[in-house]
């Protein structure tokens, strides 16, 4: 299959890198994850200001994993018919749309539908994104992109933890909601400065319809594929979502600890998994995207392990509960590979739609993250809520290996089956 897929030694491209189709990519993607996460940090007050109930809290931080994992799907097929830009300009307003909506919350009803608004945008944005930067970067610099992309999202976590521990206590957690919907003003970028993918520009197909893109994805050998990368993406994702979805919160009302000593520690992790990312990108395209999984989630492990084990003796020290988050977020850096690892999985004509779908779907499932920490968090403790990102970690370590290594792949030359001349060079990327 990898030599199908690759057509022999794949060249390397000569293009420069893409700086305008990142930075605009960046900017949505962090208001993405930013508009995700808000939910998280002011969770508290919504929840006492509309008498939410556990249970509806859980569903609520749960719902907008479910619809991103609805959005991705759709999005991602939209997109590999109508074009990358267009269709990121859809995500954005969507996404946009269910945060400021969210601000006029009068129940836990009215929050649910304005959260499902939020995900499905939220899903969609970032198959989007990613799959338009790898079309547009050259092949030796794939790895560094994504991870230069996916590095919104400590960034969008950061800006969220600001503004929730920070800004909400000032203006109201109504308020907050109404200034982050502002992130539509990206649309504007979006139609003017940003191009489209020359990639998709010359292989795309003809219409077709959501059946007939999965009956492709069949025909290209792909489905097993599909399954191996949206099962990396339920470990991965579970190891990020069973972890950071209750963990402001238990911080604060199981900890006891200061709003302050609360942002402190989540933008610790953050700026880990910032630092974290940066570096995966290019030790993954010099070492390759297995291994750097494989070394990052068992730092992920390492540092979950102290935390869920020894919390009571690490607590009295500042310090080292500090270095135990930096390597949790340091180890959290993994995610930048997904990017270019799924991009370069799958072809042009279905790459968007198999993208969003493996990964989104994955993020959807996270939906139950909530739920099963919970149960674990009442009958073990916060020992059991930080083992299960735990043993999750150890899994993606592991798994990553059932899937093929990529950095060498020529994403021109990933064709369907039948396909008698393999393209042997990529297509010189568009350039901001």
């Amino acid at each position: 299959m990898d030599e199908a897929l690759t057509g022999g030694t794949a060249t390397v491209s000569a293009g420069h890198f893409p700086y305008r189709t990142w930075m605009i990519s960046l900017a949505g993607w962090m208001f993405d994850f930013y508009d995700l996460v808000l939910f998280s940090f002011l969770l508290v007050p919504i929840s006492k200001d509309l008498a939410l109930t556990n249970v509806q809290q859980a569903t609520l931080l749960g719902v907008v994993l479910g619809g991103s994992g609805v959005g991705g799907i759709l999005f991602g097929y939209l997109s590999d018919r109508y074009g990358r830009r267009n269709v990121m300009t859809w995500t954005i307003l969507l996404y946009s749309i269910g945060t400021a909506l969210t601000a006029l919350s009068s129940g836990f009803w009215t929050v649910l539908l304005f959260r499902i608004i939020t995900g499905l945008g939220v899903g969609g944005e970032w198959a989007v994104g990613h799959a338009l930067l790898a079309e547009s970067t050259p092949q030796r610099l794939r790895g560094r992109a994504s991870a230069l992309l996916q590095a919104g999202e400590p960034l969008g976590v950061g800006l969220a933890a600001l503004a929730g521990f920070l800004v909400a206590p000032v203006i109201g957690w109504r308020s907050v909601f109404a200034l982050s919907s502002l992130s539509a003003l990206l649309v504007f970028f979006v139609r003017t400065h940003l191009p489209e993918s020359q990639l998709w520009l010359q292989q795309k197909r003809e219409a077709l319809s959501p059946l007939g893109t999965l009956r492709l994805i069949y025909r290209h050998g792909l489905v097993g594929t599909t399954l191996k990368g949206f099962l990396l993406g339920v470990f991965k994702l579970g190891t990020y979502w069973t972890c950071y979805t209750w963990l402001p919160k238990f911080l604060q009302t199981e900890l006891h600890q200061s709003v302050g000593h609360s942002a402190m520690w989540i933008l610790t992790a953050q700026s880990g998994q910032f630092v974290g990312m940066l570096a995966f990108g290019w030790l993954a395209d010099r070492y390759g995207r297995r291994l750097l999984f494989s070394l990052y989630s068992l730092l992920t492990a390492a540092s979950l392990y102290p935390l869920a084990f020894h919390w009571q003796q690490l607590l009295p020290h500042p310090v080292l509960f500090w270095g135990a988050f930096l390597g949790l977020g340091l180890g959290s850096g993994c995610t930048a590979g997904f990017g270019a690892l799924l991009a370069e999985l799958f072809p042009t004509d279905v790459r968007n739609f198999a993208m969003g779908t493996t990964y989104n779907m994955a993020r959807g499932v996270q939906f139950f993250a909530p739920f099963i920490v919970g149960y674990v968090v009442a009958t073990h403790g916060f020992t059991g809520g930080l083992s299960v990102p735990l043993v999750l970690a150890l899994a993606t370590g592991a798994w990553v290996w059932v899937l093929p290594e990529t950095r060498h792949r020529n994403l021109a030359a990933i064709m369907d089956e039948d396909a008698t001349a393999p393209v042997e060079a990529e297509p010189e990327p568009q350039t901001a």
